[in-house]
């Protein structure tokens, strides 16, 4: 299967529906299914009802150990529910959301007495732009007022955003990346879970729908029957330090996602604002990739803290690099008809 195939399929899936054609709850979905989730597992189903959409959690596509209390599962909700609420303007329609017991995201949706604008439309374009760029940045600094808006976008109700472009504080999130993942490469656990999510071709990728493809981040094409004996060799806790640091020290600086707590209303919230965040930055041309090891690995998150400066309850929950440099190819998403309830 070459990969014009792949690459023809990834562009379908981001074309949305133009405003004013077909039915707009059925956009507003597939725009949701563009966010960005952990591992690309897409842990979403969404419930359509007559006033609104439902965004509940998929708990068979949990990550057990890197994940063990679904903080990032609902992370990836969050970002699910502002592609919705981004959205919903286009489509002429506004947007109310609250959490309810379990988890599950009502979003209630009303005729808007405002018709859309550009801006709207602009933001629809940033939702199928919008993508974890794997691949190195090119090093350049922001202009302050690119930094002023990425600030205000990734900033929530709870959750506050701590940008880092000094080199001191950079090298020491640095280290502690590359800790995190020598302990996590180095555990037998963690590896099974992550190669269960790796697609290591085009046609294994296509199939799922989901998962880590080796396209996006321009690993070579394997067959599946050679790829099960040779990824232990190649996934190393040495390849992947002598990676994210290469991709580290290219980026512009270092975005942190800080809650309040360490609850999951805020979880949902840290996705939210860093959806905001990225969505902000693709229209801006910048780029973002995550860079959790530190939050993941238990034993490394107060260190990481220290760096930070945080004190009480004041939790990392998600970090990113970020910088300029060119899209890479996108991770596919599951149909709208997968994860659609009526």
């Amino acid at each position: 299967m070459g990969a014009q195939v792949y690459i023809e399929l990834a562009k379908k899936l981001r074309q949305l529906p133009v405003p004013g054609d077909g039915d707009a709850k059925q956009a507003l979905v597939q725009a949701a299914t563009l966010a960005a989730s952990s591992h690309n597992t897409q842990p979403w189903t969404f419930r359509v009802r007559s006033d609104g959409i439902t965004i509940e959690p998929d708990l068979s596509r949990r990550c057990e150990v890197v994940d063990p209390d679904d903080s990032h599962l609902f992370k990836s909700l969050g970002c699910a529910t502002e592609n919705i609420v981004a959205a919903a303007p286009a489509y002429g329609l506004a947007t109310d959301v609250r959490i309810t017991d379990w988890g599950r995201i009502e979003i209630d949706l009303a005729t808007s007495n405002m018709s859309a604008k550009t801006t709207d439309c602009h933001a629809l374009e940033a939702i199928a732009e919008r993508q974890c760029t794997k691949t190195p940045y090119d090093g350049r600094s922001l202009q302050s007022a690119e930094t002023a808006e990425l600030e205000s976008a990734g900033t929530g109700d709870s959750v506050r955003i701590k940008l880092i472009d000094d080199a001191s504080p950079k090298e020491a999130i640095l280290d502690l990346v590359n800790e995190g993942n020598r302990l996590q490469l180095l555990d037998p656990e963690f590896r099974r879970e992550l190669i269960s999510w790796i697609r290591v071709n085009d046609a294994q990728a296509i199939e799922s729908g989901d998962g880590l493809a080796a396209r996006v981040s321009n690993q070579p094409q394997l067959p599946t029957w050679l790829a099960k004996p040779i990824i232990r060799f190649v996934l190393t806790p040495e390849a992947q330090v002598k990676t994210d640091t290469a991709n580290l020290q290219s980026a512009a600086g270092i975005a942190v996602f800080i809650g309040e707590t360490d609850d999951l209303p805020v979880w949902i919230e840290t996705g939210r604002s860093y959806e905001r965040f990225a969505l902000k930055a693709t229209a801006l041309g910048i780029r973002n990739a995550f860079i959790n090891q530190p939050i993941e690995v238990r034993r490394l998150r107060q260190e990481l803290h220290s760096v930070l400066g945080l004190s009480g309850t004041e939790t990392a929950h998600l970090m990113v690099r970020y910088g300029r440099g060119p899209l890479a190819p996108y991770s596919l998403r599951r149909p709208v008809a997968d994860v659609w309830i009526g």
